[in-house]
């Protein structure tokens, strides 16, 4: 796997069809409205994420990009297609499909194939870049935007984003007002894809729903943001766009979200090493 610290709805949405993105008019993204932490507890002990999150998560929304889920040579029981033999099953958790794509625009992977299986590496992917870091640097997420959303899209999009990343939500995450890290922090949001799944598809435009866990906080002596993990589905609609696939809406929700383990809390230090030390990946069916 190659480190390069890239990236990474139906129901309930308003008639702005980029309204969930960045913090924004529909409720489900869970952008603070007022002064605050910006994630809803779950319970006592935990706090959870939000699109601000995949503001990291996207605002609201949540890295880096490499070589992942590679699947196994042409000798074992894949064909030279990536496909299963007829004789043998995948289980539900076993990476499935052909290998990742190996074009990029910048760092965002591109050139996913025109099938329900390019669609939900599209929106995996496209949910890392969301979600990631580089969201809250204004030209770092205008290159970004350009890239995945769909050309009628993206107008609306950067407009929605540029107001959800305010001074007022820069101070929630405890950075500076201009959305920089304050010196000896260590700033982390980043999104992981943990399945995905086609709800609608017709050749053209297709609907994916991408299940993913985040971190996002600030790491540090001291920090009074630490960095917590969280649980979300992003719904991404997508078209089919000059021979690649391009967002068109995205909304996120709550969970699914399993019950807690009793592993113990990381200190700052070694939660700000882990998301320096580890890369992202390149996600594909």
């Amino acid at each position: 796997m190659s480190h390069d610290d890239g990236y990474g709805s139906d129901s309930g949405r308003t008639g702005d069809g980029y309204s969930t993105i960045g913090g924004t008019r529909q409720t489900r993204t869970r952008l603070p409205d007022r002064e605050g932490d910006p994630y809803t507890p779950r319970r006592p002990a935990r706090t959870s994420r939000s699109l601000v999150t995949v503001v990291g998560v996207v605002v609201v929304l949540l890295g880096a990009i490499a070589f992942a889920n590679m699947g196994g040579d042409d000798t074992d029981n894949n064909g030279p297609s990536g496909t299963k033999d007829k004789n043998t099953t995948s289980t539900p958790t076993s990476p499935t499909g052909t290998k990742p794509v190996t074009g990029k625009n910048g760092a965002i992977p591109s050139g996913f194939a025109h099938d329900e299986q390019g669609a939900q590496s599209a929106a995996a992917n496209y949910s890392v870049a969301l979600g990631s870091a580089e969201m809250f640097d204004k030209s770092t997420r205008d290159e970004i935007l350009n890239v995945i959303i769909a050309p009628s899209a993206v107008n609306g999009f950067r407009s929605t984003l540029d107001q959800a990343y305010s001074v007022g939500l820069f101070k929630n995450l405890g950075l500076n007002e201009d959305g920089s890290t304050p010196s000896g922090f260590t700033f982390i949001s980043r999104t992981t894809p943990i399945g995905t799944k086609v709800t609608k598809n017709s050749g053209d435009q297709a609907t994916v729903d991408v299940w993913c866990t985040g971190l996002i906080g600030l790491a540090g002596e001291g920090s009074t943001k630490p960095v917590t993990d969280g649980w979300f589905t992003i719904t991404m609609e997508l078209q089919w766009i000059d021979g690649d696939w391009k967002a068109v809406t995205h909304s996120q929700k709550d969970g699914p979200a399993p019950v807690g383990g009793d592993t113990r809390a990381s200190s700052a230090d070694e939660i700000a090493g882990a998301v320096n030390g580890f890369g992202g990946f390149t996600y594909a069916r």
